[in-house]
């Protein structure tokens, strides 16, 4: 086992979120209350793998530094603890509040295959009135009974229009169920949606178009992405797109967004986990993505999401390294003698007449194909049509990470990797022509984690 301080280990992530020690998986329970961001995440608390499933916690004032608190709910008589979501009661309509704090109420699937005596899996709450210190199960739980399946991964939002929490259940296959309660404990189903190729942890969100208030869309996402565009009128979800997808990197899977983000904010974020991810010798085991911005836009194909990394990557900035207007030729490299460990790279491209461009970091190539039109990372790739004759990149460098934006967000990339930790190189270069890059900006960044390791 590695013997260098905690949170300094050689494949620690940096900037994104891990577990102290031991398995983490999807996110769960996201709030945000009074200041810090809840996340809650599919933890084992005793093993360095997949079991045992306890919701740990930690909280942030910015969602990059974050403290990991105590686990807050563990297994029981009803199984272990699943996925799934968390609200902020404001009008105590389940009647938990005990003081002058708001109620948290987290919601999630008690996995009956892992009980005591075995079980169907059911969906049950536990509130915290002390701003997610300490919390209580519900003594009626479950308070949503076996329907079909590993039916699980219960994401919850309130819906002002009609008065009533809503509920999206996964079921089974690619086929999920909403559901409507006045006070988190009583449910009633409304209606089922299908979502192809998707499979468990929904997720349901609002989002104006263009940035207009009063023009909005409903998106019914899936936890491999998947995900509608369309309405909600507070008993079903109609979609009018078709499945859509704007991540298509390696290692994105069972995304959340965060509720209660006050209004004077407005920003609707999300955060998932970086599946499959390899840490060879390491006291912990997976991690999450970075929190990104979701946002609705018209473009030629019609609305459709785009996903940028939240505006709080500036918090660990460090030196800035600029470029800006110059032809870029084969063979040379802008970003010789800049150090790649931790960066968040931006830059805009006139393509030229190259065939190819890219950045080389730590001997993996994000690259742009100007004929097939495919931005491609770590194996992944995704159709990216130029901005008139320029793109946008955005690049995340972590220890163990890559994570490419394009144009703005319109699709992502999102992909572990396991590079040689005494390579730190960061190269750019054309192929077939030469390129102008118009701009670019290579941020040094510093480690999120205190340096005790405390």
């Amino acid at each position: 086992m590695n013997t260098e301080g905690v949170y300094q280990e050689t494949y620690r992530p940096q900037f994104h979120f891990t577990a102290r020690k031991n398995w983490l998986n999807d996110p769960n329970g996201l709030i945000y209350y009074k200041g810090e961001y809840h996340l809650f995440f599919q933890h084992n608390p005793s093993g360095i793998n997949w079991g045992n499933m306890t919701w740990g916690h930690a909280i942030s004032p910015d969602m990059i530094h974050w403290t990991q608190l105590d686990n807050a709910i563990e297994p029981d008589d009803l199984g272990t603890i699943y996925s799934g979501s968390g609200v902020v009661d404001w009008n105590n309509t389940a009647g938990f509040q005990t003081g002058e704090e708001k109620v948290l109420v987290c919601i999630y699937t008690s996995a009956g295959d892992h009980a005591p005596e075995k079980r169907p899996y059911t969906q049950s709450i536990a509130c915290s009135n002390d701003r997610g210190r300490t919390w209580a199960k519900y003594d009626g739980n479950p308070v949503l009974g076996h329907i079909v399946g590993s039916n699980r991964d219960p994401k919850v939002i309130w819906h002002e229009p009609t008065g009533k929490w809503i509920m999206a259940l996964f079921l089974d296959a690619n086929t999920y169920e909403l559901f409507s309660s006045p006070d988190l404990k009583e449910w009633t189903g409304l209606s089922v949606i299908h979502l192809p190729g998707a499979g468990e942890c929904p997720d349901i969100f609002e989002l104006p178009v263009d940035g207009d208030a009063n023009n909005t869309k409903w998106v019914f996402w899936g936890g491999n992405g998947n995900h509608f565009i369309g309405t909600f009128d507070g008993n079903r979800f109609n979609p009018e797109s078709e499945v859509l997808r704007t991540e298509w990197g390696a290692n994105c899977y069972a995304a959340q967004t965060w509720s209660d983000i006050p209004g004077s904010d407005g920003r609707r974020i999300q955060i998932a986990w970086m599946s499959g991810g390899k840490y060879p010798d390491m006291p912990f085991n997976q991690q999450m993505s970075f929190p990104c911005e979701l946002t609705l836009r018209s473009t030629p194909e019609g609305i459709r999401m785009f996903r940028q990394p939240i505006k709080e990557i500036e918090n660990i900035y460090q030196k800035e390294h600029s470029f800006a207007n110059q032809m870029l030729k084969p063979g040379e490299n802008l970003l010789s003698g800049v150090p790649g460990e931790l960066s968040d790279i931006r830059a805009e491209i006139e393509l030229g007449n190259v065939a190819e461009i890219g950045v080389t970091i730590k001997g993996e190539k994000v690259h742009y194909s100007v004929t097939d039109k495919q931005l491609s990372c770590l194996g992944k790739s995704a159709h990216l049509e130029p901005l008139g004759d320029r793109i946008k990149l955005q690049i995340l460098v972590d220890r163990a990470s890559i994570e490419v934006f394009g144009n703005d967000g319109r699709v992502s990339l999102s992909s572990c990797f396991l590079p040689d930790p005494a390579d730190k190189s960061l190269e750019t270069y054309v192929a077939g022509g030469e390129a102008n890059i118009v701009c670019m900006n290579v941020h040094e960044l510093r480690s999120a984690w205190p340096e005790s390791g405390a």
